[in-house]
């Protein structure tokens, strides 16, 4: 197994039958929710000097917070704003109290920093140096305009980020690092590193064995150093053989044919849901939704991903596994399919740091500004709340099983990922949903409209997986991307080629 992890062989379905499955009654809740994104835990510093007079010498830098008085009403000013922050973010977060201090040193006596996943400092006086030594992530916050002016605001490029020369100096801190004043370009950044928090030391399981789209057994091998490089991804096997002995007794208990036969009566019954296959393929993707759900437990994950999944899983499911991921997507899982690890970390990074369902497509050749993206396994849920029409139909290579064709929304803006193959370089693009056609290829499909030249699409595309998700997320993408040495090449920045 080039990709290392544990081997899930003695599972038995006695010991992953005892957890009851949701009550499928409810408008979608079919399954369990998986764990909840950890949250990102930041430790605000406000920095100022406390500046006296002196008769006939500059006694002052620049700035207003001054005076222990001043420092304080700031402090007050900062709490505020990171609490309205909080209540209007879409991703998890909490903020220790305000540390105020001379110089970002003391900070290293506060019990809280080593509880912090990022330092926020508010650069109102000089003593910023050494923050690249605290071992997290920092953002320097600097006022303009949006309160009393700040020493850093004059200094911080100079001084901090060059350190006296006449280009960068520090390697964890950069100068995309440093906000002014926008509480909006400070919350993105902060959405990017939960985002990090979560796509780290994840977990995933494969079913049948990780993998990468059709390459050798060497470049195989440099993809999945690069991932535990830069991810520290835990992937966890369950071998083929062991899936066939817990279907096989799936199939036999009785209480799980008679929930699952009620949930895909339940599902059939949602709004917008028209069914253009046999009953018993949408029935049968809810014993091996099940089924995976409950192996995703004893794995302690939240991701699956399928090997073989375009014929080894059939004959065993007795079914096609496209819905089964699109149900998992829909309850908050992260499902893919053929197993294919030059682009599933995109997917598991998007969806870290958006919330929000992510679709695995086959991409094709850029013209006119348009592509066609396509897929048999896209989530109903794609802005993480309402589903999507969909036709549950057949899988369309094999014209067997259940494959949903979800209605994506017309002039929705979507980010795609476009990873290559070793892991060590990702191109990306906003689009727009220009339409949903129903052509003879993958069942889930949709063409998007972008901005940038088709020869530039097409000579900067690499490996082969796309990766999309509803709304722009190219900045946090490449903020994320850039602590984990993948160099993020968006495609929206080129000149006008």
């Amino acid at each position: 197994m080039v990709a290392g992890g544990a081997l899930l062989s003695n599972v038995a379905w006695s010991s992953l039958a005892s957890g009851s499955d949701a009550d499928p009654d409810g408008p979608d809740g079919f399954f369990p929710p998986p764990p909840e994104r950890r949250t990102l835990v930041v430790l605000p510093v406000l920095i100022y000097d406390h500046h006296r007079r002196m008769e006939q010498v500059s006694w002052r830098g620049w700035g207003g917070v001054q005076t222990p008085e001043a420092a304080a009403k700031e402090a007050e000013q900062i709490t505020k704003e990171l609490g309205e922050l909080k209540e209007n973010a879409d991703f998890p977060v909490e903020f220790f109290p305000i540390q105020i201090c001379g110089h970002i040193g003391e900070a290293q006596n506060n019990e809280n920093l080593a509880k912090a996943d990022v330092v926020l400092i508010y650069g109102a006086g000089g003593g910023i140096e050494g923050a690249q030594n605290l071992g997290k992530d920092v953002v320097v916050f600097q006022r303009w305009r949006s309160g009393p002016v700040y020493l850093q605001y004059e200094i911080v490029s100079p001084r901090f980020l060059r350190q006296h020369k006449d280009t960068l100096q520090l390697q964890n801190i950069q100068f995309d690092d440093v906000v002014t004043d926008s509480l909006d370009e400070l919350e993105w950044r902060l959405r990017a590193l939960c985002g990090l928090k979560n796509a780290r030391n994840s977990r995933i399981l494969c079913i049948g064995g990780p993998d990468a789209w059709s390459q050798n057994a060497e470049r195989q091998k440099i993809l999945f150093d690069a991932i535990h490089n830069s991810w520290n991804m835990d992937i966890q096997t369950i071998p083929y053989e062991k899936l066939d002995e817990l279907l096989e007794e799936a199939r036999a208990d009785e209480k799980l044919n008679a929930w699952a036969q009620k949930a895909a009566e339940a599902y059939l019954l949602l709004p917008n849901t028209k069914l253009s296959t046999e009953k018993e393929f949408v029935v049968n993707c809810f014993v091996l939704t099940s089924v995976f759900c409950k192996l995703m437990k004893q794995a302690e994950c939240k991701a699956i991903t399928v090997f073989g999944c375009m014929g080894t899983i059939i004959p065993k499911a007795r079914t096609t596994a496209c819905l089964t991921l699109s149900l998992l997507n829909d309850a908050g899982y992260l499902a893919f399919c053929e197993s294919d690890f030059a682009v599933v970390p995109s997917g598991m990074a998007l969806a870290a740091i958006t919330g929000k369902p992510v679709f695995m497509n086959d991409p094709t050749y850029a013209h006119d500004h348009i592509m066609t993206l396509a897929h048999c396994t896209a989530p109903r849920k794609m802005d993480g709340e309402n589903l999507s029409p969909v036709e549950i139909v057949t899988h369309f290579e094999s014209d067997y099983g259940a494959a949903p064709k979800v209605e994506f929304a017309l002039g929705q803006e979507v980010t795609c990922i476009l990873p290559d193959f070793l892991g060590v370089r990702w191109a990306g693009l906003k689009a727009k949903v220009a339409d949903v056609p129903f052509r003879p290829i993958c069942r889930s499909q949709l063409d998007v409209e972008y901005a940038v030249a088709d020869e530039l699409v097409n000579e900067k595309m690499p490996g082969f997986h796309w990766m999309m998700g509803y709304g722009d997320y190219t900045r946090e993408m490449g903020y994320m991307l850039r602590r984990v040495g993948i160099q993020w090449d968006n495609l929206d920045k080129y000149p006008k080629y």
